[in-house]
């Protein structure tokens, strides 16, 4: 029992305590989580994937080691999360962020900042990609692919391209998946930046011939 705002007594539900205790755990795991996401991102942005290990997460976000084992199980584990949350993220980015990734910007530029912000997720994440099985023909079957073509073949439209575009929008995506940018980095030797920008003048090009027909 406790004491209501006229000072009568007002029933405890039993379970309460236990829930309001769950929720509080929950929060705090939510956080958590997001406090060691966040930590590994920064590793990565900073130093590259090679350098995320659970012991670098755990001092980057100022936590003991077995936080981290406990929240993701393995490095896998924490990788695997951290690419579900950079797709969440740029999902994101690109229905209702900022520009020119997000709505509002001009349709080449839009296209130009998902494929470098794809580019960037597939290189961060290539090892899991690859052990997930991102490099075979299942991928377009997957829920990231469909996600991706919907929003490519829109800015492809708006830029001018006719209905008939799946050839278009498959060649503009097939250098931003883990099959093209393992080859591209390990047999052709190419920096992500190189990488970059010869998709980009590939995308220009396309471009500005539908411009001009």
């Amino acid at each position: 029992m406790s004491n209501g705002p006229d000072g009568g007594l007002i029933p405890l539900r039993i379970g309460d305590g236990v829930r309001d205790r769950a929720d509080t755990e929950r929060a705090d795991a939510a956080r958590n989580r997001r406090l060691l996401l966040a930590a590994a991102k920064t590793l990565i942005d900073n130093h590259g994937a090679a350098a995320v290990t659970m012991e670098a997460v755990a001092r980057q976000a100022g936590v003991g080691k077995g936080t981290v084992f406990r929240r993701f199980g393995s490095r896998t584990g924490l990788m695997l999360a951290l690419l579900d949350h950079s797709e969440a993220e740029i999902q994101r980015a690109f229905l209702s962020g900022p520009q020119p990734l997000g709505p509002g910007a001009p349709p080449l530029d839009r296209l130009l900042a998902y494929g470098r912000a794809r580019l960037k997720l597939t290189d961060d994440h290539l090892d899991v990609l690859i052990e997930a099985g991102a490099a075979t023909g299942d991928f377009m079957n997957h829920p990231v692919w469909a996600a991706s073509n919907s929003h490519v073949q829109i800015l492809l439209r708006q830029l001018g391209f006719a209905d008939q575009i799946d050839v278009v929008a498959a060649a503009v995506q097939a250098p931003l998946n883990a099959a093209a940018v393992k080859h591209l980095r390990d047999i052709a030797r190419l920096d992500l930046a190189t990488i970059t920008d010869q998709w980009e003048r590939m995308v220009r090009t396309l471009a500005a011939g539908v411009a001009e027909s």
